[in-house]
């Protein structure tokens, strides 16, 4: 008897087993008809697994096979079946008004649609449903009537300000979408960082220019009728500021500061920040001098006094051309400036700035390297200024030739610091230093560690200068021009173009053929550009890419003519022509990225 039980329960088991295995397998099969869009073979099995269990999601598997195989009447049923179990569902109402939508019954769609409104509760759960279902279909308008309808039934427009105005933004309804945020804002001035948050992301995410168009005429309506609201002058310095429009930005936070003294010129230091940021100068430099211009009670005078020292170091560091008059005003000022507030940990930065001039423009080796000797020796200065500050010395030291000096600099660097990034710095110029005195198999043996460093910079300069010392060895046997190109490097660095010149020229009559003559040319290009001599750098780097096209130099010379058609000599038709050839010709150049940008930017 046990038996028999056992047995039965064992073929009951397989039974079951089978079933779902056969289950398993017809889902899975109407799965597959469904996303290859066979929905008749997939109406077919969905009908009979929803029968079976009326699941939501066999429901909207079915419903829509109905409506892509146009069943409309089948669709119809099947809805209003549900809807009799589920009459407080309004989902289901947007269903069938979008199955006579489909079968291109309006006016009774409209009915129906209207009937889920008018049964809409003030309920969140039921306003956020019944809206995503609107939505889910496209159904815009009336998702946003959702919301309208649950305001008016709430008796508050505070409400699903932020739903709305996402919608109205999908629907391309952009002044709408700047009413609902302004009204919201006006109310609350306290979520004004909020707001431009999700401003930003829209600006950034929309390529659809009528959206930023219809901020700046909402801005500009509010403020016309309330010009003295601090919250509206401060969204049109943000707007302003986001679309790169500097100039107005500076008036607006100006004409804040004027109205509003108390925030003591707030505005104003925030849209120099922003200018130093994307490196207008100019207009940074105007902010920052505003500030000053209020004197010392200002809170942010000491601030903006050293930005606007570091805005005419970043200047200049950019080639903006100074006059002597110029530089001698701009040492002037950092004197002055040291002295109201100075030498200590705080000013650190400015000194390092004011050394740098003083040694690469004003050419006072002696006074830039006792300025940074007196930081060395500052007590209370932190381990990473000191190390920086000697690399920089070393640096000031090598163009005024004393070599030795700036290798024990160098060495006391790498010492200290043989796993950071600042030691395989300090370890990759005194490679260079090597490279600079002829002696190429010691600099080659130390760059090549450095090419696995973990500081990318680091590793592609050293990869670079190992890979010109090694190239070049080969070559030459007595390693004459590559001893000349060294020489002539070194000389470029302290500033001595015109010597550096005659031993590239020596280089080029000593051989009839060497690796290096694209090298030459494009370190000849390199001081034409420095010397504004613009004619004569097109010569230089066009012959790099006529003669030289397949080496590794003729993308670089590219990017250098399209950089300087572009901002040296404002000729876009002409730079537009060498970024597109990068594209083009050099799919696997490094500088693909940005030669897209800035030619779309010129486009």
């Amino acid at each position: 008897m046990m038996k028999r039980i056992y047995l039965c329960f064992l073929f009951a088991m397989l039974f079951c087993v089978e079933g779902m295995a056969q289950t398993n397998n017809e889902a899975q099969a109407a799965e597959y008809y469904f996303r290859n869009k066979e929905y008749d073979k997939a109406a077919e099995l969905y009908e009979r697994f929803y029968e079976k269990s009326q699941n939501n999601f066999y429901y909207q598997q079915l419903l829509t096979s109905y409506l892509e195989l146009e069943k409309y009447k089948d669709a119809q049923r099947l809805v209003e079946k549900r809807m009799k179990k589920e009459s407080n569902n309004l989902n289901l109402y947007v269903d069938l008004g979008y199955v006579y939508l489909r079968e291109g019954k309006d006016s009774k769609a409209e009915k129906v649609f209207a009937k889920a409104l008018e049964m809409l509760t003030p309920d969140a759960q039921r306003v956020n449903g019944l809206a995503a279902a609107f939505e889910q279909k496209e159904l815009y308008d009336y998702a946003i009537e959702s919301y309208l309808t649950a305001r008016k039934k709430m008796n508050s427009n505070q409400f699903y300000v932020f739903e709305l105005a996402t919608l109205y933004e999908k629907k391309g309804s952009f002044d709408a979408m700047m009413k609902e945020y302004l009204d919201f804002l006006e109310i609350n001035p306290a979520i004004k960082s909020q707001m431009q948050v999700f401003l930003q992301k829209s600006l950034n995410q929309t390529d659809n220019p009528r959206l930023a168009e219809s901020l700046r005429k909402a801005l500009v309506g509010r403020l016309q009728k309330s010009p003295n609201n601090n919250t509206y002058l401060e969204m049109m310095i943000w707007f302003s500021v986001q679309q790169k429009d500097f100039d107005f930005a500076l008036k607006q936070a100006q004409a804040v500061d004027s109205r509003f003294p108390q925030a003591n010129a707030e505005q104003v230091f925030k849209v120099a920040n922003m200018a130093k940021t994307n490196e207008i100068y100019d207009i940074a430099q105007q902010a920052y001098d505003y500030i000053v211009k209020k004197g010392p009670e200002n809170p942010y005078y000491i601030a903006s006094k050293v930005e606007l020292l570091n805005v005419k170091f970043n200047k200049i560091n950019k080639n903006y051309a100074l006059s002597e008059k110029e530089l001698s005003v701009l040492v002037g000022e950092y004197e002055q400036t040291l002295n109201e507030l100075g030498k200590n940990v705080q000013t650190i930065p400015i000194m390092r700035n004011y050394a740098n001039i003083l040694a690469f423009y004003v050419y006072d080796i002696q006074k830039a390297a006792d300025i940074l000797y007196d930081i060395v020796d500052m007590k209370g200065a932190a381990k990473k200024d000191i190390d920086a500050v000697k690399l920089e010395l070393g640096d000031i030291l090598i163009f005024g030739g004393e070599m030795w000096e700036s290798a024990l600099l160098y060495m006391q660097v790498e010492k200290a610091n043989k796993n950071d990034i600042i030691g395989a710095m300090a370890k990759l110029k005194n490679a260079k230093l090597s490279y600079y005195k002829g002696d190429f198999e010691w600099a080659k043996s130390q760059l090549d560690v450095l090419r696995a460093s973990t500081s990318k910079l680091v590793a592609n300069d050293a990869m670079q200068l190992s890979l010109l010392i090694s190239d070049n060895m080969e070559d030459d046997s007595t390693y004459t021009s590559l001893e000349y190109f060294a020489k002539a490097d070194l000389l470029i660095y302290q500033n001595k173009f015109e010597q550096a010149w005659i031993y590239f020229d020596s280089i080029l009559e000593t051989n009839l053929s060497h690796a290096l003559f694209d090298e030459v040319l494009m370190r000849k290009a390199q001081i034409a550009l420095k010397q504004n001599n613009f004619l004569q750098a097109d010569t230089l780097l066009q012959k790099i890419v006529d003669f030289y096209g397949s080496d590794i130099l003729a993308d670089d010379a590219l990017f250098m003519l399209g950089d300087m058609y572009e901002t040296k000599l404002n000729d876009t038709v002409k730079a537009k022509e060498y970024y597109e050839k990068i594209l083009l010709d050099y799919s696997a150049s490094l500088y693909v990225v940005e030669a897209r940008k800035r030619y779309n930017k010129l486009k």
